[in-house]
């Protein structure tokens, strides 16, 4: 895709990335090339593919690559904005110090069109859009190759992934805004057209059209696949079907969430942490066997050589750090405390006292000196190493924990009650609580507890603002804990601020788009008394 007006805000992240499009674009004598020719390149040098491939994923870790004016150390690819968005939320209390690069997103000031973090969300997406069309459009719709079938199936999941977190961030729930605009579709099809011309903003129900038929192409693809992925980085068809159930909640299609959960499941050789392996800090590699699908790190990256230009130093609190001089990352008070003493998971964060029953004498120590009450202790540092500045945790984008609380959601909401009960239970007794008994007796009572289980379950991996979105949810701070008076707020839901808005540069280079055409800008908002 050689779209002028993404570009103007999605520089390609690495000269890799760049290097693997630009071959599959242009020839020698910079030349644009035609779709039919891509794909006659890439069937006489199949490496073309896997090198677009490759990039895809490359796109998900990158530092420094929208931000080329100045250096923002939150501009660390996809992990940056899972942390943009956990910190809009009420579960991730943090000290808004001016140090932790995350300040504005504590504030809502990520909102204003002109920030950094506006341009941050929307280019690391469409970058990561950019790169799938690519391989699209050079592999071919229907190819004949097993190799070139599973490229693209790799290039669909990735395209509805990508779409899917715009479509939440960029409007409200698919059930009561269908209509209501989205963000521009752009796909191999109409590339060409959108460089010079330029693209509206479709529909929720076009965008989602459109998410639909790409992971549902993907799973067709990888259902008849014999090629094994290299590593989880890559999706393979349990994780396409992960994927898919995640579109089916949002969508509301409950029995389709739990059916396509069930099968992730059944197909994965994933099994959940046992109950002693969430003893002790984790969640730092992909070789973990709960992980589906992964960012995977190496400490060659430029993330990692970076020192502190990473997702490990903005969230570790036993590894070095930003998280050292800022406090680090406390959970919502209100939600530690309905954990029960019995549930493994308390001990993720430091208790009351600042002491976790998960931590050695030494890990312990180390906490003292940086970190208060519900500190999260969750995450380890890489190779386990207490006080490393090698960053180069691995970052989990779908664990099959997930599917069991899809499942049971899907379950329940498509009245299944009973069903769902026993798939809540059972897997939290087995890996979590064993003395833990669901009392919910209605479809929307067991929805609310799932929704409490996932925002424990999942808290720091960059889903929570997802379940704030498509279950219409405000933003409620008010005793949890925020050290800041400025930050605590209580948004109700449907208000305007929870939507970002498209970036400034977009607007200006982008020949069908006006200002008139973006989200409501709307004032910050006023923070309100917490209480106790």
């Amino acid at each position: 895709m050689k779209a002028k007006y993404i570009i103007s805000v999605c520089v390609l992240s690495t000269s890799f990335a760049l290097n693997s499009c630009v071959d599959l674009d242009t020839y020698p004598e910079d030349k644009i090339i035609t779709s039919d020719q891509k794909e006659e390149v890439t069937e006489s040098d199949p490496s073309k593919a896997e090198a677009g491939v490759n990039a895809v994923f490359t796109q998900f870790s990158s530092y420094g690559s929208i931000i080329t004016e100045t250096e923002r150390h939150n501009d660390i690819g996809y992990p940056g904005l899972m942390l943009f968005m956990d910190t809009n939320g009420a579960d991730f209390v943090s000290d808004d110090n001016g140090y932790n690069w995350m300040g504005n997103s504590l504030t809502y000031d990520d909102r204003i069109f002109t920030a950094y973090e506006s341009r941050m969300m929307w280019g690391v997406m469409y970058n990561q859009i950019y790169a799938a069309n690519n391989v699209v459009a050079s592999v071919g719709e229907n190819p004949d190759d097993a190799t070139l079938q599973n490229y693209l199936a790799q290039a669909l999941a990735t395209r509805a992934f990508n779409y899917w977190v715009l479509a939440q961030n960029y409007q409200f729930n698919y059930k009561t805004h269908k209509t209501s605009p989205c963000v521009p579709l752009i796909t191999e099809q109409n590339a060409a057209t959108a460089s010079t011309e330029g693209c509206a903003r479709s529909t929720v129900e076009e965008i989602y059209t459109q998410i639909m038929n790409d992971i549902n192409k993907a799973i067709e693809y990888l259902e008849n696949s014999t090629i094994k992925r290299r590593d989880k980085r890559y999706i393979d068809v349990t994780v396409a079907y992960g994927l898919r159930a995640r579109i089916n909640l949002t969508m509301g299609n409950w029995a389709d969430a739990a059916k396509d959960a069930e099968s992730a499941i059944s197909k994965s050789s994933a099994t959940p942490y046992s109950i002693d392996e969430m003893k002790r800090p984790a969640f730092n590699t992909a070789d973990d066997n709960s992980w589906m699908w992964a960012i995977k790190i190496a400490e060659s990256d430029r993330v990692v050589t970076t020192g502190i230009c990473n997702f490990p130093s903005h969230m570790g609190s036993l590894n070095y750090g930003y998280c050292w001089y800022s406090g680090g990352r406390q959970i919502n008070k209100n939600l530690y405390n309905s954990i029960p003493d019995t549930d493994v998971r308390k001990g993720w964060w430091l208790n009351k006292d600042a002491v976790s029953p998960n931590l050695t004498e030494e890990e312990q120590a180390l906490v003292d000196n940086y970190y208060g009450a519900y500190t999260q202790v969750k995450f380890a540092p890489y190779n386990n190493e207490l006080e490393t500045s090698t960053n180069a945790s691995d970052i989990p984008l779908m664990r099959i924990e997930e599917m069991y609380l899809i499942k049971a959601e899907g379950e329940a909401m498509s009245g299944n009650v009973a069903g769902a009960k026993t798939t809540l239970e059972s897997f939290l007794r087995d890996y979590r609580d064993p003395e833990y008994s669901c009392t919910a007796s209605t479809p929307e009572a067991m929805q609310e507890e799932i929704y409490r289980q996932r925002r424990i379950e999942l808290w720091g991996e960059g889903m929570n603002w997802f379940d704030i979105m498509r279950l219409n949810k405000g933003v409620d701070r008010r005793g949890a804990g925020y050290p800041n008076a400025s930050s605590i707020f209580n948004i109700q839901p449907g208000d305007p601020i929870l939507l970002w808005r498209l970036p400034e540069k977009e607007i200006q280079a982008n020949p069908a788009l006006s200002n008139n055409d973006n989200n409501e800008a709307v004032p910050v908002p006023s923070p309100v008394p917490d209480i106790e």
